[in-house]
């Protein structure tokens, strides 16, 4: 995105007037407090202090990144892309072994900066800092961090801020639980154009694999009518496109029919997300595919605002190996459901996750998983091979399944993923398409960028202008997991 397009994001909910959640009010009382020292910094610095905000994980992590940006903004932080600033985050993912360790080593080299700039603080947050153990890992080796909290409490963050700016001890703040959902915070965007929306917390499920149960929680769903008047706020300010973020968005509501039988579902705040004026495209992630019922594929079939796209987690074309995964559901009724959401919407694009490598996988168990690779013809599929994570049962497995073994696997598997994503792609080869203009493309300037409902990139020639606008582009070449086109 162009500097000039970024510099005309306004942060939402930063007056009081906006705003009717208690909570959301005293964090702003916190901002205020906070301000009058960033101003002092100013001051001292001969310009206005800098902010970095590093995000690891998924969609729901970077919507998190986005209040935390908004609150150090109204503290009077500028942003920066560089790790060489006053005030630095880290918004951490646990998802994989290789995220801690991108982390800790990005803190490393942080702690470098800080030696040389007396008013820096650096703070860690997120799922990697509700995993056992990890606080004391950065008491222990990273003693120059100033401020750890975790994923309950990420709306105190502009109290804890004001608390770190005020003292020289490490703030630490974790909670185990919490059954409090406080979204009417300040927020900026990093698109002028698209937003996410978060519309459910936490996870039921326990995958053997997957800590996220954990380190977020469990189920806690917003109330319908507070994510309705997010997107209304959002499309009043020009959101074109909105995405409905969630661990598990078709399991919505399942926590609010406990106390009201009649509670929203999924399917029907799909359907009034879609009729918010100014909403043009509707996206949802992530989806599980024992929850995946048909009011939900009806409504993506009757209604062409919602995205031709459907990202559904296989994991493992093993029924055995998804027993293990404590997934819920068999490789039969996997493809049952892809060929049920295939029929009622024909231009649909379903992309997945594949772990290989998990405890027990054998080389036949890979086979069905490609089997099924081959059956539901995936338009992308990102393949993982597996991490252990302590605390989650399957680290405690015996039967690991050796690295050799799991790289033959895993190449193997890529092989079909690619050759049967190609395959989809083609497929639209001449067609025209409604294209949400992204930016500029990175390696040429004469071409724009954009993602058709599918989620499939395309480059056409075009100027900065149409960046946050919907055209129609014919699709004139493919090379596999994107095109090129040309503007109608």
């Amino acid at each position: 995105m162009v500097n000039s397009e970024k510099n005309k994001i306004n942060i939402l909910n930063s007056c009081r007037e906006e705003i009717t959640d208690e909570e959301s009010i005293r964090q702003l009382d916190y901002i205020d407090k906070a301000r009058s020292i960033v101003s002092k910094y100013e001051k001292e610095l001969g310009r206005k202090p800098r902010a970095c905000v590093v995000t690891f994980g998924c969609q729901m992590n970077a919507r998190d990144s986005e209040k935390l940006l908004a609150a150090l903004k109204l503290v009077g932080y500028e942003e920066t892309d560089s790790e060489d600033a006053e005030f630095v985050i880290y918004n951490t993912c646990t998802v994989r072994d290789n995220a801690d360790q991108r982390v800790l080593g990005r803190l490393g080299q942080c702690s470098n900066f800080k030696k040389k700039n007396p008013l820096m603080k650096i703070a860690i947050c997120g799922c990697m800092m509700q995993e056992p153990g990890a606080v004391e890992k950065i008491k222990k080796s990273y003693r120059f961090v100033d401020l750890i909290f975790g994923t309950h409490n990420i709306y105190k963050f502009a109290e804890l801020l004001y608390t770190t700016l005020c003292s020289d001890k490490m703030i630490i703040d974790i909670w185990e639980k919490t059954d409090k959902i406080v979204e009417d915070l300040p927020v900026v965007r990093k698109y002028a154009y698209k937003s996410g929306v978060n519309i459910m917390f936490g996870c039921d499920k326990f995958c053997t694999y997957c800590i996220v149960p954990y380190v977020r929680g469990r189920e806690r769903s917003r109330n319908p009518k507070d994510i309705i008047r997010e997107c209304e706020k959002l499309a009043a300010d020009g959101v074109k496109e909105i995405m409905l973020l969630g661990q598990n968005v078709n399991s919505y509501a399942n926590d609010l029919r406990k106390v009201d039988k009649d509670a929203m579902s999924f399917a029907q705040l799909l359907d009034e997300v879609a009729k918010v004026e100014g909403i043009e495209r509707v996206r949802f992630m992530t989806p599980h595919p024992r929850d995946f019922k048909d009011d939900v594929i009806d409504v993506i079939a009757n209604n062409p605002k919602i995205a031709r796209h459907i990202h559904l987690p296989l994991q493992s074309g093993s029924s055995k190996i998804l027993k293990r995964m404590n997934r819920s559901y068999t490789k039969e009724e996997f493809l049952t459901l892809a060929a049920k959401i295939r029929e009622r919407i024909p231009d649909v694009a379903i992309t997945t996750d594949i772990i290989v490598g998990f405890p027990g996988e054998t080389a036949a168990d890979v086979d069905d998983t490609i089997d099924v690779v081959n059956k539901v013809k995936f338009d992308n599929a990102f393949t993982f091979i597996y991490s252990k994570r302590a605390g989650t049962p399957a680290a405690k497995f015996e039967d690991q399944v050796p690295e050799k073994e799991v790289k033959e696997n895993f190449d193997r598997l890529l092989k079909v993923v690619q050759e049967t994503a190609k395959e989809q792609a083609a497929k639209l080869l001449g067609r025209c398409e409604d294209v949400l203009v992204e930016g500029v493309n990175e390696h040429d300037s004469s071409l724009m960028t954009g993602r058709m409902s599918n989620n499939t990139l395309v480059h056409f020639p075009g100027g900065e202008e149409l960046i946050g606008s919907f055209v129609k582009v014919k699709l004139t070449e493919c090379h596999g997991f994107y095109y090129f086109g040309e503007k109608i």
